[in-house]
């Protein structure tokens, strides 16, 4: 068990504003899949150049990482990015030597890919995607993998208690599943977009819905929060003063009523028992 004094909330604010360098190398795959055969075949990646964008991966992913290691105290670990779809979280976990696999849906592949669910990030940084054949079903073993995590994944599959209690098989004992870019019932853009008639986001959560699919498929509920409430926050200051307005969107989300209108809903649990 993690220490008593670990306290998730502290952590999360810490990592959350913490100043972590702009990845001069995933803007350089990005602008080599610009220029290469491929960039015919796959959406633009152009996204991963901005600033904003990067930090918000970075710190997500640096954040995960801290909880994990104090949680198990341990720094070996496996973790599944599961529905990797571009690869991008894959390339920073691999990229901090971390024991990463990497699965999507088999409908994402090109048949001649020797790289799973091919993207530039997969061909370029040599990452294996394993194929999944089936909307929930893992091909891993029970208990085998120590975190689990959903990078706006689980509000896309078609069963999400299926997939929970799936991921929950195949978690180790105390493992960790880490849930972010869940989109929020009471978001203003959410809601905006159904009225649209933008159904992207075809189910949205709060924290009832989230208990109580947890609560159903065997998970603890360790730590929520709230996020993305400013959707222009880069215009605002511009690019090189995104570090601050997304210090005061995190603060807005973590101190103030507004949360309840943010974009996101977010979570890490862990495997009861």
């Amino acid at each position: 068990m993690v220490e008593s004094s670990f306290f998730p909330k502290k952590l999360r604010v810490e990592y959350f504003s913490k100043y972590f360098p702009y990845d001069d190398e995933l803007a350089k795959i990005v602008d080599m899949a610009q220029m290469s055969e491929i960039k015919e075949t796959f959406q633009s990646h152009e996204f991963l150049k901005n600033p904003l964008v990067q930090n918000i991966h970075i710190y997500l992913v640096e954040y995960l990482l801290a909880f994990s290691y104090r949680w198990f105290k341990n720094n070996d670990l496996t973790i599944l990015d599961w529905g990797c779809g571009k690869c991008q979280v894959s390339y920073l976990l691999k990229k901090r030597n971390i024991n990463v696999l990497s699965c999507d849906l088999a409908v994402n592949q090109l048949a001649d890919s020797a790289f799973g669910a091919y993207t530039p990030i997969a061909k370029f940084t040599n990452i294996n995607v394993i194929p999944l054949k089936d909307t929930y079903i893992l091909p891993f073993e029970d208990k085998s993998l120590d975190v689990v995590l959903s990078f706006g994944v689980l509000e896309h599959v078609k069963y999400d208690n299926k997939s929970l209690a799936e991921i929950n098989r195949v978690l180790k004992q105390n493992g960790l599943f880490f849930c972010f870019y869940l989109p929020y019932k009471y978001s203003w853009r959410q809601n905006l977009e159904h009225l649209q008639g933008n159904l992207y986001h075809d189910r949205l959560y709060n924290i009832n819905k989230i208990k109580k699919l947890l609560d159903e498929t065997g998970y603890n509920l360790i730590d929520y929060w709230y996020r993305d409430l400013l959707p222009f926050r880069r215009r605002l200051l511009g690019d090189k003063n995104f570090r601050i307005m997304e210090n005061i969107d995190n603060w807005f989300c973590r101190n103030t009523i507004l949360k309840h209108f943010a974009a996101n809903i977010e979570f890490v649990a862990n495997k009861n028992g």
